[in-house]
């Protein structure tokens, strides 16, 4: 992300172009022995400052999912909890989730090794799209943990279990992975710069090494991993659906500065640019005189298509607004 006085728009494209070009990402920038960061990389100073982390000893929600699929009692308490996070903090990290430890550490180890294979091997499936090719193992994983958050995620709006994966909000995931060296100037850019997630319900599985904060009461939070952890959060999708019941809250990843490289994998819960052709709009049994819909009927691909408009983009929602 650079600073407009640093480059002009062309300038930007060209130096991203010729970035990409050598298809070596930010780790062949920390291999060749970079002590300062690009220019196109620098994020202007009046964004690294905005919104500072807080200071406040914040609760980030942590829901342990157990029995939620055998325990009617604990299941409300579940569902209670997940209603509340979502529609307060638009985020939770989830322990006791039923995904294998296993299949979490080889997903993670097996992001590292891509990342820190040959240049010529890695080469070969190097682009800029939504898309990376992942363990069909995790990915089953991921479809049935996403068949559970949406189960609970309908009951927490009143409605019946099904009744997202019935609107199609589970037709669709993809996965994208990242691999974020230590960084030698992490004083001067982001990871991630702050966004929202265009679709329904995206899935983080992030190692120790952390580096995720969500904007919450204004301030940044730190989102600090546990062991085994899922992170959860509700996207542009679900915000229009339950008609801002649910938020869709924006985050930021921080550059590493630690000595080891910071692993991610996220699934996001939608049909993407491919064709649906479902409008998604309020939730009729949301509605009422007092409670009118907020949000105009869109279609998935036509969202995708202003949130790509940019590399960066902060959140659409008010585009969609009535």
């Amino acid at each position: 992300m650079a600073s407009v006085s640093a480059n002009s728009g062309a300038d930007r494209l060209a130096q991203l172009k010729a970035f990409d070009a050598t298809k070596a990402g930010v780790k062949g920038l920390v291999d060749a022995g970079v002590t300062e960061i690009p220019p196109i990389f620098y994020t202007p100073p009046d964004i690294m400052d905005s919104n500072k982390s807080s200071d406040e000893k914040f609760t980030f929600p942590v829901i342990d999912l157990e029995g939620a699929a055998t325990d009617p009692a604990k299941r409300k308490e579940i569902v209670e909890k997940v209603q509340d996070a979502s529609s307060t903090w638009g985020f939770f990290q989830v322990v006791n989730h039923g995904v294998p430890l296993n299949v979490l550490d080889e997903m993670k180890a097996g992001v590292k090794r891509f990342y820190e294979q040959d240049l010529d091997e890695k080469a070969k499936f190097f682009e800029r799209d939504y898309t990376r090719e992942i363990l069909m193992e995790y990915s089953k994983e991921m479809l049935k943990m996403g068949c559970l958050i949406s189960e609970l995620l309908s009951e927490g709006l009143g409605l019946e279990p099904n009744y997202l994966r019935n609107k199609d909000c589970l037709l669709g995931h993809y996965f994208v992975c990242h691999y974020y060296p230590p960084c030698p100037q992490p004083d001067r850019t982001l990871g991630n710069s702050k966004h929202t997630d265009p679709g329904f319900i995206t899935i983080l599985l992030q190692d120790h090494v952390g580096g995720l904060q969500v904007l919450h009461q204004n301030r940044w939070v730190d989102v600090t991993p546990l062991p085994g952890s899922l992170v959860i959060n509700i996207g542009d999708m679900l915000q229009i659906m339950s008609n801002d019941k649910f938020r869709s809250v924006k985050h930021r990843v921080l550059a590493n500065r630690s000595d080891e490289p910071r692993i991610s994998a996220a699934c996001f819960f939608s049909t993407g640019l491919l064709p649906n052709p479902t409008i998604y709009e309020p939730i009729v049994e949301l509605l009422s005189e007092g409670n009118p819909p907020k949000y105009r009927g869109t279609t998935i691909s036509e969202y995708m298509m202003s949130a790509t408009t940019e590399l960066v983009g902060d959140s659409l929602l008010l585009q969609f607004k009535l």
